[in-house]
């Protein structure tokens, strides 16, 4: 195919992969728009953004407006680029409509799911922490509303059971990129066509917060472990233990066949393992722990470190 005039909207790692992948393709990517310069570490020092720091390395036009939705100069700029098509993969900004009507190919967007699944900011996480088997990618035409447009293109990969969001994104990022350039492809040739979403199947994936990584001693091992694998690294997972925030680093579901009932929150050690029991006589198998202040360790050895009495609780 012949070269795409583009305009490549994103900010995070997962979204380098496409914009590498277009500009090896041979594609005229005209501007870059990533998010502003944040603060971050230890020190709150200005850190670029991964698209951004892609895109010094091929010495592409950059821009990082804090607001774009009237932004006159931003604006003028795009209609001067003329792009045929502006890509958005994990921009962080909802695309306005003089954005929306100005390329011929529309504002293409790469979600990290089967859409109309997992709408939202986390699609990734969310899937893996509803136990989802299967997920997947989908190229879209941007609308107005959230993750609503008109799907081009889907691509699906199994989930592995034991697979963290993690795992999961680079995989995710590098099928998005190739199935960007099928979308772009078919739409030049003039041979891929639109199809709606079914919005009655629509799900959510909200942005994540820190409340999100909270155990809840009311679900089950297996969802309290597919949580911890969507939710992983954050907010992961956490407790409270001695008035102290308790980390859960890294657990799996785990049998546990003892002639007691299980008392939710108890911290048990069986056969030189730490367990942690939920709900429904289930228990998890806390590999890895860190007390709020303290070091990280096996749970064996949290156990004796601190000397924790046999059913001790969680909350």
């Amino acid at each position: 195919m012949s070269p795409v005039k583009l305009v490549f909207c994103g900010t995070p790692e997962f979204a380098v992969p496409t914009l590498r992948a277009v500009l090896d393709a041979g594609h005229d990517v005209a501007l870059v728009l990533t998010q502003p310069d944040r603060p971050a570490g230890r020190k709150l020092e200005l850190q670029a953004s991964a698209v951004k720091r892609f895109a010094l390395e091929r010495g592409l036009a950059i821009d990082q407006p804090e607001r774009i939705k009237n932004n006159a100069e931003l604006r003028a700029t795009l209609e001067a680029i003329q792009p045929d098509a502006i890509l958005v993969v994990a921009y962080g900004r909802i695309i306005p409509h003089w954005m929306l009507d100005l390329p011929r190919f529309g504002n293409i967007n790469l979600h990290g799911s089967l859409l109309p699944k997992y709408r939202g900011a986390a699609p990734i996480q969310w899937g893996i922490a509803n136990g989802e088997q299967e997920t997947g990618v989908t190229t879209m035409k941007l609308d107005a509303g959230l993750d609503t447009g008109d799907i081009l293109l889907q691509h699906a990969v199994p989930v592995p059971p034991d697979a963290t969001a993690a795992d999961m994104y680079p995989t995710l990022a590098e099928i998005g990129a190739k199935l960007m350039l099928e979308t772009l492809a078919g739409l030049d040739a003039g041979t891929l066509r639109s199809r709606p979403q079914d919005h009655e199947h629509a799900t959510l994936a909200p942005i994540l917060t820190r409340e999100d990584g909270r155990l809840d001693l009311d679900r089950t091992a297996g969802h309290t472990y597919d949580r911890w694998r969507g939710f992983t690294p954050w907010p992961g997972c956490y407790a409270e233990f001695r008035g102290k925030r308790f980390l859960l680093l890294r657990i799996k579901a785990a049998e546990l066949d003892l002639p007691e009932p299980l008392n939710p929150g108890a911290l048990i050690m069986h056969h030189d393992q730490l367990f942690l029991a939920v709900a429904q006589n289930t228990a998890l198998l806390l590999e890895e722990v860190q007390l709020e202040g303290k070091p990280r360790m096996p749970g064996a050895a949290f156990f004796r470190d601190f000397q924790i009495k046999h059913g001790e609780r969680v909350g």
